[in-house]
């Protein structure tokens, strides 16, 4: 079932999943009383520890050979995963979320114009209209906070989708020798290790309060498993369709926010989740629709030209 599937349905599948499970990560950002250092200490140490984990489980002795198949990603991907989640972290803590959110929600304009203007990659009209749908309605969902906070806090928040868009165009684009690009997945515990060295160096290493230890083993659980599927997400799709689908966190973290802490949201965050909704059901139908028009007209079947091309790939090895 899951073979037969698009190459581009898939991206986007992986990609929600792993946007499904990083949505609690605000709220339990909120919700710690632990200092930034100490905070990001923890958060790369369980986090890069299990990612290890996985990517040693998956290739071995091959996985020296597999962080060099990565190119450029191998530097960029994890500074940027850094900068991000330092970025975020640092801005939630000195600014209104509505802050950070409208500018985390830039996300994939900007890794549209850097694939545009950097890797000339060129996106479809209807990848532009939805992103411009999906950012206007993400920034109605954080307007009631917007101006709340500390100048610093939204300099730095600048940065979060900076690194995200970063992060997302640098893996897309490391297409290697296989059809679906190269697995930089296996980069995330260095974006770990990159995390680990200002936090170490600001005084970040002393246990964190009792209260906060239940909150950082639940990010320790299903933190890595979310930050891996949003990293395959690049091997399928382009890194702005991949920040694209990860507003979706915008939507379903106020909603977490909204039942956690029974925080009301205003009237505007329904409209603008309903915007995001409407705007990515809507191109994933019409993506849907034109795929079945074409094999109706007699047009080869993109999936099964990929599948062969990989298999001669794997043949070739």
């Amino acid at each position: 079932m899951w073979k037969r599937l698009p190459f581009r349905l898939r991206g986007y599948l992986i990609t929600m999943t792993g946007v499904l499970l990083l949505s609690p990560d605000a709220l339990l950002i909120k919700d710690t009383q632990a200092g930034v250092a100490t905070f990001m200490f923890w958060r790369g140490l369980l986090l890069g520890s299990v990612l290890l984990l996985i990517a040693t489980l998956r290739y071995r002795s091959r996985l020296p050979g597999a962080i060099r198949a990565c190119g450029a990603a191998a530097w960029w991907c994890p500074l940027a995963f850094a900068g991000s989640a330092w970025a975020f972290v640092g801005a939630a803590r000195l600014t209104a979320a509505g802050n950070v959110l409208v500018m985390m929600n830039l996300a994939p304009l900007v890794a549209g114009l850097i694939g545009m203007v950097v890797f000339g990659q060129r996106l479809r009209r209807q990848t532009w209209v939805v992103i411009a749908v999906c950012v206007t309605g993400a920034c109605l969902m954080a307007a009631g906070e917007i101006g709340q906070g500390s100048p610093l806090g939204l300099a730095i928040a600048l940065f979060v989708p900076i690194s995200i868009a970063v992060n997302t165009t640098v893996a897309s684009v490391q297409r290697g020798d296989r059809q679906r690009g190269v697995d930089t997945t296996v980069v995330l515990p260095l974006g770990c290790l990159a995390m680990l060295v200002p936090a170490v160096l600001l005084g970040g290493v002393q246990l964190p309060p009792p209260e906060d230890v239940s909150r950082l083993a639940l990010l320790a659980l299903f933190l890595p498993a979310a930050y891996f599927l949003i990293q395959t997400g690049p091997r399928y799709l382009p890194g702005a369709e991949v920040s694209l689908v990860m507003l979706l966190e915008t939507l379903v973290g106020a909603l977490l926010v909204w039942w956690w802490l029974d925080e009301v949201p205003p009237p505007l965050a329904f409209v603008g989740g309903g915007m995001i909704v409407a705007a990515m059901l809507t191109s994933g139908l019409r993506d849907l629709h034109r795929q079945r028009r074409k094999a109706a007209a007699g047009a080869p079947d993109e999936r099964l030209l990929q599948e062969e091309a990989m298999r001669e790939a794997e043949n070739a090895d």
